[in-house]
């Protein structure tokens, strides 16, 4: 009988094979009275030995699979391991209560788990999903209970699971996990953001594959669409076979532009550059025809680690990246710790709100000896590539000045020393703020260019924190309140002759592209994937006729006729 059950489509592609299910044991907790605590803690530590041994091969193998970004998140599950937040209760419950390590770990770990899923934030969500990842494997140690493995598969398999954790994505084998749904999950999960970086099809938040689907069910995971269809009929699987070959074709159709400009119809150029956060990810850059980096994220570098990266290893890690480049440009934004972004090592003050507070160029300015670290390194490897140097979450034209007069000051002090610096550097700056974009005017007498943010330029202008579910529908890139701020920030940019980019997402949305073509935008930084797509659509696209087209939607008044106007042409 076949079923066809509806999803969120969270990684493009479709994958047909047999369904694996991926469960892992019960763990039936009980609490019993110990005499011997000593004995008790010395079983959770021995726990927590073993876990950590595990998960830093998982990190290992994370990092040579997926880069130093993805690496990260077991970082911060081996953080969690060794927080003495969580341990130490979970020790004073064994001697306390004399109960056995298995249910004081439950205890404690489920009041974690329930006081950050009750938070808005989809952040601390996150985080809450982490614990709950890290202590179901020390439990199952405790309980000599074996969790099954998904780096053994051997055969071509669709993955069923109620979620897939960080650390099953991580050991998936991609010649046999052609594709995965799970129960639980949306497009900004650990396993959408993974199965999108190792190109696996997906469709996560069903709420039903782990009730509906058995093993060995023929799977067909659509993650263009957001379908799971088990058991199709002949006809079905000859349909979605036919669907799979198009979309494959569609990719190499895509894959003869990898080399070609991105020119609209009527001949205008713009650029295709890439978000990167790792040396690692400028393969997939080349691989997709990025014509540069149009947003370096630096803080990768910072994260995943208990101390600050010295001057020469930074100097390295920027070094590699314009070199590979080969002299195509290069986009580095300057540290962006804050908001959603913690170094633990820094013992920064908790902050009611902080995606309004302590980060960025604010924490730059202040902790300057972390900012000149910074400059210096890559004022050092200017020389070996096409280097532009942004300033994030710039609100005010002296946070500029003061930026640019640090980097300044760090620059002469290198070339009076003896070493050499490229004089070419552009030195930009984010407008991710309203008030920087109200005042784009001004700021363009100064900046050599800007890079529109929209992720929080979007955020801050609607007030809607866009991690927070209940007010997700106020995120609204089509709203023309943003339109307008994007114009105002392109029309300030050409009238003193400088150039204007976007590294949010919404520069490589298909529904908006052709809104920004018509809006004047010269550079679009989005995921390497979305190059080959973006560039096939923009050569179909007459830049008179979407100039038209944005005039219309600037003098809308919602998102949705926007949206409509769009999907009309």
């Amino acid at each position: 009988m076949s079923l066809n059950i509806k999803g969120i489509a969270a990684s493009s592609g479709i994958a047909i094979a047999k369904a694996f299910r991926l469960e892992n044991p019960e763990l039936i907790i009980e609490k019993k009275t110990v005499e011997d605590t000593a004995a008790e803690v010395v079983r959770l530590d021995e726990a927590l030995a073993v876990s950590k041994n595990e998960l830093a091969a998982i990190k290992d193998l994370a990092f040579a699979e997926l880069g130093a970004d993805k690496a990260a998140i077991f970082e911060a599950h081996l953080l969690v391991l060794n927080d003495p937040e969580l341990v130490n209760p979970v020790k004073d419950k064994i001697k306390g209560e004399q109960v056995n390590a298995e249910y004081a770990m439950n205890e404690v770990a489920t009041m974690f788990v329930n006081l950050f899923e009750n938070m808005d934030s989809e952040y601390m969500k996150e985080r809450a999903a982490d614990i709950r990842d890290v202590t179901k494997r020390v439990l199952a140690h405790l309980l000599g209970v074996s969790f099954s493995n998904p780096s053994t598969i051997t055969e071509e398999v669709v993955i069923i699971a109620e979620d897939l954790t960080p650390s099953d994505t991580a050991q998936l084998n991609r010649k046999y996990a052609k594709g995965f749904t799970t129960d639980i999950g949306g497009r900004t999960s650990h396993s959408a953001i993974m199965a999108r970086s190792m190109e696996i099809p997906a469709v996560v938040g069903t709420k039903v594959v782990m009730e509906q689907i058995k093993n060995g069910d023929i799977v067909i995971v659509d993650g263009l669409d957001g379908d799971v269809i088990v058991n199709p009929s002949a006809d079905v699987l000859r349909a979605y076979e036919e669907k799979k070959a198009k979309f494959e074709e569609q990719k190499a159709e895509w894959a003869k532009l990898k080399n070609e400009p991105t020119v609209t119809s009527d001949g205008t150029h713009v650029e295709l550059v890439a978000n990167i956060g790792t040396p690692k990810d400028v393969k997939g850059v080349i691989d997709n025809g990025g014509e540069g980096v149009g947003l370096y994220r630096t803080e990768f570098l910072y994260m995943g680690r208990d101390n600050l990266p010295t001057e020469e290893e930074q100097f390295e890690a920027y070094k590699t990246v314009l070199e590979s480049m080969g002299g195509k440009p290069v986009v580095v934004r300057t540290l962006d710790i804050g908001g959603d972004k913690e170094l633990p090592y820094l013992h920064l003050p908790k902050e009611m709100n902080p995606f309004l507070g302590y980060r960025a160029i604010r924490l730059c300015l202040e902790e300057q000896e972390i900012f000149r670290t910074q400059l210096r390194a890559l004022l050092r490897a200017s020389v070996y590539g096409n280097l532009k140097i942004m300033f994030p979450m710039i609100a005010t034209l002296d946070e500029f000045r003061q930026a640019k007069a640090i980097l300044i000051d760090e620059k002469d002090k290198l070339i009076s020393g003896g070493i050499s610096v490229s004089d070419s550097i552009e030195v930009g700056m984010m407008v991710e703020i309203p008030s920087s974009a109200v005042l784009a005017d001004q700021f363009a007498k100064e900046v050599d260019f800007f890079s529109i943010g929209t992720n929080d330029l979007i955020q801050y202008t609607m007030a809607a924190d866009r991690m927070n579910e209940r007010v997700s529908y106020l995120y609204q890139p089509y709203n023309p309140a943003i339109l307008r701020l994007v114009k105002m920030v392109i029309d300030a940019a050409h009238k003193e002759g400088k150039w204007a980019g976007m590294c949010g997402e919404m520069a490589g949305d298909a529904l908006a592209i052709p809104l920004l073509i018509g809006l004047g935008l010269d550079e679009f930084s989005m995921s390497a994937t979305s190059i080959l797509p973006a560039r096939t659509q923009i050569r179909k696209l007459s830049k008179t006729e979407m100039q038209e087209l944005a005039n219309k939607a600037l003098n809308m008044s919602t998102a949705e006729e926007v949206v409509e106007l769009v999907k009309s042409i």
